[in-house]
């Protein structure tokens, strides 16, 4: 077994990597990955500069944006994840406090993204150090207005204190979220590993599609929430592997980001997604088409040859 270690956060873009852990998709892989909880996303990029962690299932947004680009995503995940929840019994026009996290993530620029679309000039916006301190705002009362993930909006909406009022595909239509994210020396190093760990992703969310019941029961148990919110959060939103294939809302999400100045110049060569190919190839029974040599945005490094199903 190949020791590794992953570094996850909560929510419904998260599911597949449970999933993979508690379904033993990883096991059969022959990896024997340890499973960490961040407790925010700003955290993730240095667990992975530091060795502390091999994978994460993190925004793709902090990987483009990160300096020298030491990261690579492998398959997307997140999938319009974000919403901007409202108080229930304000108006869109009435709206005067938001709550967002900190910069640099899909629910922060979501936020951002939608404040302009909605006109929104005069508002207050408090800073949260994360998503879990929008959803605190929220809840208490202390803003009236705040951007999160699933299942967070869809429990708020349950729970009779909020309602979701617009959605990252209301600005970007199939934006991805958060993603499988490797470093690019150890995707280098061990491109074994790597597929390994990418086939397994890819097997975690068809099972997260197929059974979202078990899903929502899988998930409670590392966001912390009952599994009846899950649920209901997957019949609106679920993870989808071929997120970061929209290059189109990848490439408009970048334009507010330079326009926002959290990156300088273009962005390019963060992802390789020839290991997610070789996976679905894999998975669906055919054999992995040639890719061409190069990182994705454009081309496409080739995959390691296909090794042998594993039970």
């Amino acid at each position: 077994m190949n020791k590794i270690k992953m570094s996850l956060l909560r929510g419904v873009c998260q599911t597949p990597a449970y999933a993979a852990y508690e379904q033993g998709f990883f096991r059969a892989e022959g990896l024997d990955v340890e499973i960490e909880v961040a407790a925010t996303a700003w955290l993730v990029p240095h667990k992975l500069t530091a060795g502390d962690c091999q994978f994460a299932v993190m925004p793709w947004t902090r990987v483009a944006a990160a300096q020298g680009h030491p990261f690579v995503l492998l398959a997307g995940s997140g999938y319009e994840e974000a919403a901007m929840v409202m108080r229930p019994g304000t108006t869109e026009a009435q709206v005067r406090r938001v709550a967002i996290p900190l910069r640099g993530g899909i629910k922060d620029l979501t936020a951002l993204g939608l404040i302009r679309s909605l006109g929104w000039k005069d508002i207050d916006i408090l800073r949260q150090p994360s998503g879990d301190g929008a959803i605190i705002a929220f809840f208490g009362q202390g803003v009236d207005a705040a951007s999160m993930v699933e299942p967070y909006a869809t429990m708020m909406e349950l729970l009779g204190v909020g309602r979701v009022i617009r959605r990252t595909g209301d600005l970007w239509k199939g934006a991805p979220g958060c993603a499988l994210t490797t470093t690019v020396a150890f995707k280098q190093s061990a491109p074994d590993i790597v597929a390994g760990v990418v086939r397994a992703f890819v097997r975690g969310a068809a099972f997260v599609r197929q059974q979202p019941d078990h899903a929502a029961e899988v998930a409670a148990r590392y966001i912390g929430i009952h599994p009846r919110f899950i649920r209901a959060a997957l019949d609106k939103n679920q993870p989808n592997p071929d997120a970061l294939r929209n290059q189109a809302a990848m490439d408009q999400i970048l334009a507010l980001m330079a326009d926002l100045g959290y990156v300088e110049g273009p962005c390019s060569g963060f992802a390789d997604l020839s290991f997610l190919d070789s996976a679905q190839a894999w998975l669906a029974g055919t054999p992995p088409a040639k890719a061409a040599t190069g990182l994705t945005r454009p081309a496409k490094k080739r995959a390691p040859s296909r090794p042998a199903a594993q039970s």
